[in-house]
């Protein structure tokens, strides 16, 4: 049911950690993957390593996502790119650091939906889109204020979607995961004072890797998945469900 028979997927943010899983794991299932992002260098290295096509385009620009997209066949999307912005509280935060992270997080992925979307209207064969959202978009995380915003408004760029595009058997869904430990979380998740009561109340109390956040986006965009379309899907070890 995970076969994707060489169905074209483009994935926005794939020289990213968890990009590049989603990259890995939909080659492997016999996709024919578009691994975008901004460094073409940085994009050299996942496609040495899949054998994925690349394709570089900034997602701030409409522009830009017009022109690479429009002549693009597409069966399938993952909104990846996204930009974490700041800790800050509402009261701390700087508006620009905000307008950066709704620019990318949201903004960005509906200038993919938008354009993708019509690649797969006019092919007529259906297709599904995964965005990828986070925990901070269902329940409030302190310092969270820029990236929270952005995430909640892409689940509802992913419901809304979901029921425009169904007409047309197109399927949208969001997963949304924890946090991945990497380099570049572990600054402020892996703090003593951060971590240990974060994970204390996480029900699996640790952290997601990439691939477990990969999977169930190949599975959300995978025919197993036909039936399923305008869902959040927490991928965080059960912590959203306290």
């Amino acid at each position: 049911m995970t076969d994707f028979n060489g169905r074209t997927v483009l994935v926005t943010g794939a020289t990213g950690g968890i990009g590049g899983a989603i990259v890995r794991q939909l080659v492997a299932a016999g996709a024919d993957v578009i691994a975008s992002g901004r460094s073409a260098d940085g994009l050299a290295a996942i496609a040495d390593e899949t054998g994925a096509r690349t394709l570089t385009f900034d997602l701030t620009s409409e522009e830009s996502v017009r022109s690479a997209l429009q002549d693009l066949d597409l069966w399938g999307v993952v909104n990846c790119g996204g930009f974490g912005g700041e800790i800050a509280t509402p009261m701390e935060t700087d508006i620009d650091v905000f307008d950066k992270v709704i620019n990318v997080n949201a903004r960005g992925a509906l200038l993919v939906t938008k354009y993708a979307a019509a690649s797969m209207i006019r092919l007529g064969q259906g297709g599904a889109i995964v965005n990828v959202s986070s925990q901070a978009g269902l329940v409030a995380l302190a310092g969270h204020i820029s990236y929270g915003s952005s995430k909640a408004a892409l689940d509802n760029i992913t419901r809304v979607s979901a029921l425009e595009l169904g007409a047309h058997g197109i399927r949208v869904n969001s997963v949304n995961p924890t946090v991945v430990m990497t380099p570049m979380s572990a600054w402020y998740w892996g703090r003593p004072d951060i971590e240990g009561p974060f994970l204390d109340q996480m029900p699996l109390g640790r952290w997601a890797t990439e691939d477990e956040i990969a999977a169930p986006v190949v599975f959300l965009l995978s025919d197993g998945a036909s039936m399923i379309s305008g869902v959040s899907l927490p991928v965080d070890g059960g912590y959203t469900a306290r």
